[in-house]
């Protein structure tokens, strides 16, 4: 029996994939459910399992945008198992004759002598060869050349003055090194990505604010109860936490920026669903932290572990990307010191974080050394004018530079669940 393997729906409004990869090859005999090929959406990347077992057969290229529905390739499911594997190559038997061997390695290294460039007969030179005259070398001298990048024209090669006055220094002529170049087709995921950062720069008045945070008080709670954190929960105790809640406090204070353009009208939620930018095997994703405003410490961390290692694997499903009424990206676990993050629509927001780094900071009329990060807001100055924009983000600098009170109600060892 020949079944046909058509593309299945990986979400709603996703009419085409793209064939990323296939896993397997033309003829070669799959295990029902295994992975045989990597579909891009303009999403995520997805794998697509077989159906059944048998012997397969493509019907589509590496790089073909092939519809939901369309038929992609055939399963012979009346075909049995081979006995062997047929990727194995063949060896040589113990009685090889040994005279062969010895023939195969004359052969080898006949080819390796045939194709050894010969090396070219050196240019004639003289006693006199590179000799400068005393009006050439002065000549060079202004320039801050060598003579020996001059070629000289006078009798046996001597440099002449007119020699000198021609000679252009080198500005980076190549010198032989690598400077090939190749082509490789964007993903349709990296496309569309590539789309949406566009479509955000040219449909929204962008703007970015920044303050810097004082780390401290995140730094001192983190070294007491990490410890004690992980061993009851099982996640670390992250940065991650602290700036999801201080989002969620920012932006009940200033519901505009859990807000976005809807028509003519502004839609603003009454829930605070955070998308966190992660970094992928395929790319950037997106994956969403839902009801934020219900999850404590522990369950914001457990979140994150949980998306964070979908994405990794290249599990991560379309829902679990799709939605999200802010945006949290964290530039500082690749080193940014400050950046301005785009907007990821239709949110109207979104807050990028940096890396730590002690500075020097003024403390009550002295100077201190403090682990300081920069933080930067964009938002969409449409429906966000910047008293708001200025006062949310002060507003995370103050839960983040006082998380006792204002993100633990002053019970640390409650708010952590300890």
């Amino acid at each position: 029996m020949i079944l046909e393997m058509k593309v299945p729906s990986p979400g709603e409004s996703i009419t085409e994939v793209e064939i990323a990869e296939w896993l397997v090859q033309d003829g070669d005999y799959v295990e029902k459910d295994q992975a045989i090929a990597e579909v891009d959406s303009d999403k995520a990347t997805l794998e697509l399992p077989a159906e059944a077992s048998g012997i397969i057969t493509l019907k589509a290229e590496e790089g073909d945008a092939v519809e939901v529905g369309q038929v992609i390739c055939l399963i012979d499911t009346s075909a049995s198992a081979p006995k062997g594997s047929s990727s194995e190559a063949p060896s040589t038997s113990e009685g090889a004759d040994e005279d062969g061997d010895a023939n195969a390695k004359k052969d080898l290294a006949k080819a390796k002598k045939e194709t050894t460039p010969k090396a070219e007969n050196p240019a004639k030179e003289t006693y006199a060869s590179g000799v400068t005259s005393p009006a050439a070398r002065k000549v060079l001298a202004e320039k801050g050349m060598d003579a020996k990048a001059v070629t000289g024209t006078g009798k046996d090669g001597r440099i002449t003055k007119d020699d000198a006055v021609k000679a252009v220094p080198s500005m980076g002529t190549p010198s032989g090194g690598n400077r090939s170049s190749h082509n490789s087709k964007m993903s349709m995921l990296r496309r569309k990505v590539a789309e949406r950062l566009v479509e955000a720069k040219n449909t929204t008045a962008m703007l970015t604010t920044f303050n810097e945070v004082d780390m401290t008080p995140v730094f001192e709670l983190r070294k007491e109860y990490k410890e004690t954190f992980k061993a009851k929960h099982g996640v670390g105790l992250g940065f991650m936490s602290f700036f999801t809640l201080a989002v969620v406090r920012a932006l009940k204070m200033y519901p505009e920026v859990n807000s976005m353009i809807d028509g003519k009208e502004m839609l603003t939620y009454d829930f605070v669903d955070v998308s966190i930018a992660v970094s992928g095997p395929k790319g950037l994703m997106v994956p969403v932290i839902r009801n934020a405003e219900n999850l404590s410490f522990r369950g914001v961390e457990a979140e994150v572990k949980r998306l964070a290692l979908r994405a990794r694997d290249g599990k991560i499903t379309v829902d679990e990307m799709t939605g999200g009424t802010f945006t949290i990206s964290n530039g500082g676990v690749f080193g940014s010191m400050l950046s301005t993050p785009i907007i990821n629509p239709p949110q109207s927001g979104i807050l990028g974080m940096h890396n730590i780094v002690e500075r020097p900071v003024a403390i009550d009329g002295h100077v201190e050394i403090r682990p300081i990060m920069y933080v930067a807001l964009s938002y969409d100055h449409r429906i966000i004018d910047g008293k708001v924009s200025v006062g949310f983000l002060v507003a995370i600098k103050e839960a983040l530079e006082n998380p006792t009170e204002l993100l633990m109600d002053n019970d640390i060892k409650r708010a952590l669940e300890l």
